[in-house]
């Protein structure tokens, strides 16, 4: 039984020091792929398992293959300066990390890679390699990791069609097996150009690459899987189903964002005074602990995303309308703003339809966005926060107040603006107002299959508690009372007797206010501004 294993956010992930989803029926899928001589890129978000996969693939394919597996990151951006500086850098890493080179080869890349043969061009590199292939008992399979590292550098790009040269010529000649590119950028759009008017070509040199449909994304079956390995070495008692079913609704099993989740309950919650040891730990209280944690802290992955935002102001906004107008975003591939959003890991796309890629980006998006300084200086984000301790009665938030208050202060401060400033930003600022409210305790989602343009769902963690709300323009009363049944089947969804509804209504002769509805077995709370 291998001890003392933990769950790993950090490079990649290794069976006898972590516990990991079985990979088996991945690398299975790609061997396939090898096994018919493809040449394909593994373009996945930051921190989507990139590097573990290549990883186990190479130990996978070891005893068919030659892997050569390399690194571009390790690579300097002054070997991508010149033609001759990557040739000596990309030889060096061969010499580094080539398996059993034939005699007479290592020779040749040394040759290559020492300062004073700085003379080496691609062409004079391939014609080795291509004699490398020829030699080798094995048929090589090439593996770069970070590929897009090189960006739309010209160096790059006519590497890549020297690969491309291979793969046209490989019924003639014994050439690579296979090679795969991994990277956040889907190398298949790098442009090259044409010297010296510096004209981009109308086809990436990368044009030969097959389509890499292997799902990197973990299963509730997996993560399950991965519980058990856990459980059977630390006896916590845990409901193992729940606790995966809870992590694939949190994360869509985005890899870094299960084993993050459940690091932070296996390493930072536990011995905790509200989690003293390892049966407390994995519950569902113990789980939407480490979400809060997760939502807070500051990772590579977190900063990665959010300076995309920056980079990109066309993505800023329209997630931005996505998240507080519900305004739907159809799938269009050549959309740039859309395409740019699925390669960072922003969505995912669901019957031609864009939606948020998981639970805890949305969080993390809608902190992002409420935190905004400018937001935070809005009236009524600070009514929320000046008002904040009538809403927390014995540890419980008492939602009813809280929009009683928001009534009050809403028509107070914005019951003059115009119709349409009110419908585009009324969801913002009750969230806004909701926010001072719960921070540091609890936190907030909206169900996305109920987001759009006139309703959305938000439900409302706090210790441990769900409320459910729903935000919704008011468009009359036999649209309100659909709306009415319909939160009451999300109740039952949830197990919960009493719910939320907000509406904003924007009648001249409107009566704001609350008040209760019964409705069969369950109480609505509905508030009109």
């Amino acid at each position: 039984v291998m001890m003392n294993r933990t769950f790993n956010t950090d490079g990649y992930c290794d069976p006898g020091l972590h516990y990991m989803v079985d990979l088996s029926g991945r690398l299975e899928e790609i061997k396939s792929m090898i096994d018919a001589e493809k040449y394909f890129v593994i373009n996945r978000a930051r921190q989507y398992g990139k590097t573990t996969i290549l990883s186990a693939l190479e130990e996978y394919l070891k005893e068919e293959y030659e892997v050569v597996s390399l690194d571009f990151q390790a690579m300097s951006s002054l070997a991508f300066e010149s033609e001759q500086s990557f040739v000596a850098a990309f030889s060096e890493e061969l010499l580094d990390f080539a398996p059993g080179l034939p005699d007479g080869m290592e020779e040749k890349f040394s040759a290559f890679a020492t300062q004073s043969a700085r003379r080496g061009s691609l062409q004079a590199l391939f014609k080795v390699m291509k004699a490398w292939c020829e030699e080798s008992e094995k048929r090589i399979v090439l593996m770069i990791d970070e590929a897009d590292t090189a960006g739309n550098n010209q160096v790059f790009v006519d590497f890549l069609a020297q690969i491309r040269a291979c793969y046209l010529k490989r019924r003639k000649v014994r050439t690579y097996q296979s090679v795969i590119l991994a990277g956040v950028y889907d190398v298949r759009s790098i442009r090259g150009k044409h010297y010296p008017d510096d004209i981009y070509r109308e086809n990436s040199p990368w044009n030969i690459a097959a389509d890499f449909r292997v799902d990197m994304s973990f299963c509730r079956k997996e993560i399950a899987g991965m519980l058990a390995e856990y459980e059977a070495e630390h006896h916590t008692g845990m409901n193992i189903t729940e606790i995966a079913d809870l992590l694939y609704a949190y994360t869509s099993g985005y890899p870094y964002l299960v084993s993050r989740l459940c690091k932070l309950m296996d390493e930072q919650i536990r011995g905790t005074a509200d989690f003293s040891d390892y049966a407390s730990v994995w519950t569902k209280a113990g789980f939407l602990t480490a979400v809060k944690m997760l939502l807070e802290e500051n990772n590579p992955l977190f900063d990665s995303l959010m300076n995309k935002l920056y980079q990109y102001p066309e993505l800023n906004a329209v997630i931005s309308r996505y998240l507080f107008q519900g305004q739907p975003i159809a799938y269009d591939a050549d959309d740039p703003v859309v395409r740019n959003a699925r390669m960072f890991g922003f969505i995912e796309v669901q019957d031609s339809m864009v939606r948020i890629a998981n639970r805890i980006f949305e969080n993390r998006l809608y902190h992002r966005f409420l935190s905004n300084y400018k937001e935070q200086n809005k009236d009524i984000y600070m009514e929320g926060s000046r008002k904040k301790n009538q809403f927390i009665i014995d540890g419980h938030l008492n939602v009813r107040r809280v929009l009683e208050k928001f009534v009050e202060t809403f028509d107070y401060l914005y019951g003059d603006r115009e119709e349409v400033f009110l419908e585009e930003e009324g969801r913002r600022y009750f969230m806004l107002f909701l926010k001072p409210i719960i921070n540091g305790t609890g936190n907030c989602y909206v169900e996305s299959e109920t987001r759009n343009q006139e309703r959305m769902d938000l439900i409302i963690d706090y210790r441990g508690e769900q409320h459910i709300c729903e935000l919704k323009i008011w468009r009359g009363n036999a649209y309100n009372e659909r709306g009415e049944k319909q939160l009451s089947g999300y109740l039952d969804h949830f197990g919960l007797k009493k719910g939320y509804m907000l509406s904003f209504n924007f009648n001249r002769k409107k009566e704001i206010g609350v008040k209760e509805i019964r409705l069969g077995d369950k109480i609505l709370v509905e508030a009109v501004v």
